[in-house]
């Protein structure tokens, strides 16, 4: 089976933007959450209120901005998968041009504790992997 990379398309509104018009920082993170997200819920994957994956360490590299009205497309990769993390790589790309990358670690927890990723997330994941 070919692995393959979750891509998710956004547009800029203004509410992404700060007073000079250009996204605010923190949104690229906000960005990869949600395309990280659609790899669940593409699936019908939704999270008990006890349970959830939580960000343990962030790379992120901020290489070009966009602006309000840009069409951006987030594109997701799973690098590594242990067995209470995973790693992703997404990058942000406008008019296919890399503009923001990030490496980022998340540890899956149930009931406050790290635990074991559940199986049918496992095979889920390894569909992305690279």
């Amino acid at each position: 089976m070919e692995n393959k990379k979750l891509q998710y398309k956004k547009r800029i509104y203004y509410s992404h933007t700060d007073a000079g018009g250009i996204v605010y920082h923190t949104n690229y993170i906000s960005f990869c959450e949600e395309a990280r997200s659609e790899i669940f819920f593409s699936k019908n994957i939704f999270f008990e209120k006890d349970e959830g994956y939580v960000v343990k360490d962030i790379v992120a590299k901020f290489i070009s901005s966009a602006k309000l009205g840009d069409i951006i497309e987030i594109e997701t990769k799973i690098s590594e998968i242990g067995k209470v993390k995973v790693e992703a790589i997404q990058s942000i790309y406008k008019n296919d041009k890399k503009i923001f990358e990030m490496k980022v670690t998340l540890a899956y927890l149930k009931n406050g504790k790290p635990s074991k990723i559940p199986e049918n997330h496992l095979k889920l994941l390894y569909e992305y992997k690279e």
